[in-house]
């Protein structure tokens, strides 16, 4: 992608965080990169394009971080196989990377502020909030957790619960973090966090294989 075309993405993408997707314009954009209309539209055909190309990358992002953490990459009717096969580690190192890439990274930042403000005002901004930060997560895990009771990994327990327990935390720390001075802290309630509900949850048979190793 050229930097121009970059470049566009990024802005548009931070003004659609401050003053919501509806409110700004194609002129809007184009005027905050001191270019014209008709230079923007050489990249994009409209703002909905833009649009369009911010969640191919948040999409794109989201699937080479569970590439680079060795999670599934797909729901699990698409691809069942890698859930049967993910460990307490890679999750714990997943979850602290996403919480990582929605409160530390800009591109992430940004689209999570986003889709938080036009939930209320668009259905597709909804859908698309449920799908990255609401229910598609807890679903996920709903799924990981259930292969992993069954797996022996985790003790037996409601999967659907246990997902929910997980994530109300980690959600509630989102928005600690945004307005906390100590943004570490939030981090570092999340890490105890993970830890505790682990600890809680791990079959007694993995703890005791996990010790004779």
């Amino acid at each position: 992608m050229s930097d121009t075309k970059e470049n566009i993405l990024h802005t548009a993408l931070r003004l659609f965080a401050r003053d919501g997707y509806e409110a700004v314009s194609v002129s809007a954009i184009a005027g905050e990169l001191g270019m014209t209309k008709g230079a923007l539209y050489k990249h994009y055909k409209n703002k909905r394009d833009i649009f369009d190309s911010i969640v191919e990358r948040i999409y794109q992002m989201d699937y080479e971080r569970a590439q680079e953490f060795e999670v599934p990459e797909e729901v699990f009717e698409k691809a069942p196989l890698p859930y049967h096969n993910t460990s307490v580690d890679k999750i714990d190192a997943f979850i602290k990377a996403q919480f990582r890439f929605w409160t530390e990274d800009e591109f992430g930042c940004h689209f999570r502020k986003m889709i938080t403000l036009e939930q209320y005002r668009n259905p597709d901004m909804a859908e698309l909030y449920q799908k990255c930060l609401a229910g598609g997560p807890v679903d996920y895990m709903e799924d990981l957790f259930r292969e992993m009771i069954e797996q022996g990994v985790l003790s037996k327990s409601n999967p659907t619960q246990l997902a929910l327990e997980f994530y109300a935390p980690y959600y509630l720390l989102l928005s600690i973090y945004d307005v906390s001075p100590d943004k570490e802290k939030a981090t570092n309630l999340l890490a105890a966090h993970i830890e505790r509900f682990m600890q809680k949850n791990t079959a007694k048979m993995s703890k005791e294989k996990e010790q004779s190793q």
